[in-house]
């Protein structure tokens, strides 16, 4: 089913004023032409019945649409701005006037009137999911949160294609958040090959968020492209691990920081050291045999790799 938009209906105002007019002209003859009886029955005939154009006027605001049937059959779309008249027993069609998700073009509550609630919005629209645990690729359970940018580009597939339209794409973006998020480890690993090419390679959700996003989005189009929905932009609002797993992988992490670290200060102190040796050989300064060498690289060491203020000790007596 192919959208089709009804764009030489905007003559609402022309209707509204000529069935005013006709109300003034019916409610005058019906006190003048009292004498002449097909004409008095014509009058409140009108005056009855006139009343049935009103429902085949539509307002609609800027990126707006109306979906319309006919006795159960689509007839076309209503889109933009606009004061619009169809016919009087077409019906606006929208399952999903009334579904309230986590987004931007949702308000709790009843709509103004029942037409209004009907129309579906051409609007860019944000969806907030619920955080979902997922394991990574290495088994371990995360917590993650996706925002979708979204709108409706066909307004025809996304009414009658599918049931429900907002729960369709809420449903579709926690399956594709799940399908890519089980290719990745949270920090990077050795030996893992997240982008299906067999090389291992530096992926990871917290060090290549925007590549996940961008594939995340990539996978959420791809399957509510039959709904008539475009997927502008997604994008991580939360990464975690899970509470279970939290404070076992902050202490690794601490130590995984602090292995670093020492080995920055070992590969620092014996860059020292060999300049210290270097510099006292040139110079001629000292002669120091190997014990006395080995003796003064421990204590050069020690001062520079402790985690404290060395407490030096004067020796005033003979080195030998």
């Amino acid at each position: 089913m192919k959208e089709k938009v009804l764009s030489n209906k905007k003559n609402g105002m022309l209707v509204l004023l000529l069935t005013i007019i006709l109300y003034v002209v019916a409610a005058s003859g019906v006190l003048v032409w009292a004498i002449s009886p097909p004409l008095y029955l014509l009058c409140v005939a009108y005056l009855c019945l006139g009343w049935l154009v009103a429902p085949g006027l539509k307002v609609l605001g800027p990126q707006e649409a109306l979906v319309l049937t006919l006795f159960g059959k689509y007839i076309g779309t209503l889109k933009g701005a606009g004061f619009y008249f169809v016919n009087p027993f077409c019906s606006a069609v929208n399952p999903a006037a009334h579904t309230v998700l986590g987004q931007s073009s949702d308000v709790k509550g009843k709509t103004a009137n029942k037409e209004s609630g009907r129309r579906v919005s051409l609007k860019i629209m944000t969806l907030n999911n619920s955080r979902q645990k997922i394991n990574d690729c290495l088994g371990n359970p995360v917590e993650i949160g996706i925002a979708v940018t979204w709108r409706v580009v066909d307004t025809c597939k996304a009414v009658f294609d599918v049931d429900n339209y907002k729960e369709f794409l809420s449903l579709q973006c926690d399956s594709a958040l799940r399908n890519i998020v089980r290719l990745y480890p949270y920090d990077v690993a050795p030996g893992i090959d997240t982008t299906g090419d067999g090389q291992p390679d530096e992926g990871s959700l917290r060090g290549s968020s925007d590549v996940v996003a961008a594939r995340i989005r990539d996978e959420i189009q791809s399957q509510v492209q039959v709904a008539g929905l475009e997927i502008l932009e997604a994008r991580i609002t939360h990464l975690a691990y899970a509470s279970e797993i939290a404070a076992a992988m902050l202490q690794r992490q601490q130590a995984t920081a602090i292995i670093d670290a020492r080995n920055m200060i070992v590969e620092g102190a014996v860059g020292t050291v060999e300049m210290a040796l270097a510099r006292l050989s040139e110079g001629g300064l000292v002669e120091l045999d190997e014990e006395r060498k080995a003796a003064m690289v421990s204590n050069l060491l020690v001062v520079l790799c402790g985690n404290h203020d060395a407490q030096p000790v004067v020796n005033t007596g003979s080195l030998y």
